[in-house]
């Protein structure tokens, strides 16, 4: 099978690699533009750009497909994409908008050639659209996700759905660990089902039970203590590793990375006071309290409680703010 690769981050990566490691031909491959990141600020190019130039495969890198918006380039772009005469459009978290003309240029696969473009999302849809499903999923509580093989239209995650693969979020889990299981999960899905594609069939997806899962922001990082600690421990836990929860004390930004949620005896301490340093940093919260056991100060890397006191010392009774 022919095949056209629409991706940009490490779990697109993932799913790339399994397609070039198969019998399929990945003939092109369209990803986000290099971005500037790091201390330098050094333009560095995408996962799936670094994988596909590795493979020798074309790499494209329009800013917008969108003939409105891109003019010249976006139908350079599609020209290029229209010339490939691939047989599918295989798409994970690729991050640009495709319009109708270029979902519809392959010649398509399954009954009808009905299938000219798949979307590799890591929800269990229609339960989180957008952008930071895993992020979301994780922020919310919700006991279990996944990854949903469905068949691309116009709209946001809005497709048919093809198939699904499903796993627990462990009470450990962070968006770094779960979108690494879901990645080898969603790569495998798709490889079982591109090897029958005649068998492949859709359903709509329900509109009861959407949400957008919106774009994860900076100005999210700050951890609001007049909240749950069950909810304050699920955001540190999502926000890892962007934008890490933050809190601060001492004129000092300190980054959470791992807490767990415990109880206290009682409930007069005040939110983000320190209650306890005996065994982790247990810091009050507007319900029951949170044990932070990987923290980081300016300039360092990560410590463990024990060595962060070593070079940060706290008092019980201290405030984060």
């Amino acid at each position: 099978m022919k095949i056209i690769f629409a991706g940009t981050p490490e779990f697109a990566a993932t799913a790339l690699k399994g397609l070039i490691e198969s019998e399929h031909e990945v003939c092109l491959v369209l990803t986000q533009p290099d971005r500037a990141s790091g201390r330098g600020m050094k333009l560095t190019p995408s996962a799936v750009k670094t994988l596909a130039l590795a493979h020798d495969i074309p790499v494209a890198t329009p800013v917008t497909l969108s003939l409105k918006k891109g003019g010249e380039e976006a139908q350079k772009a599609q020209d290029l994409i229209a010339a490939q005469k691939a047989d599918l459009l295989v798409v994970a978290a690729y991050g640009l908008i495709l319009p109708q003309s270029v979902l519809d240029m392959p010649a398509g696969i399954g009954p009808d050639h009905a299938i000219k473009a798949v979307n590799l999302h890591a929800s269990l849809l229609p339960r989180w659209r957008g952008a930071a499903p895993v992020t979301r999923a994780i922020e919310a509580g919700d006991p279990q996700t996944g990854v949903t093989l469905m068949k691309m239209e116009a709209g946001l995650d809005t497709g048919p759905m093809i198939d699904t693969v499903y796993t627990d979020i462990e009470d450990t889990d962070t968006t770094t660990t779960l979108t690494e299981r879901l990645a080898s999960l969603g790569t495998e899905l798709l490889l079982k089902d591109l090897q029958t594609p005649d068998a492949l069939t859709f359903t709509p997806q329900p509109e009861d039970g959407a949400n957008y899962a919106e774009k994860v922001m900076k100005s999210e990082a700050h951890i609001d203590w007049e909240s749950s600690s069950g909810l304050i421990c699920r955001r540190i836990r999502a926000f890892n590793p962007f934008p890490t929860s933050t809190s601060v004390i001492h004129d000092t930004t300190i980054k959470f990375w791992e807490a767990e949620s415990v109880k206290l005896e009682t409930d007069d301490a005040a939110p983000g006071s320190i209650v306890s340093i005996d065994d982790g940093i247990v810091i009050a919260a507007g319900i029951g309290a949170i044990r932070a056991t990987m923290l980081q100060k300016p300039g360092k890397g990560r410590m463990n409680w024990r060595q962060f006191l070593q070079s940060f010392p706290l008092k019980v009774g201290e405030t984060f703010k």
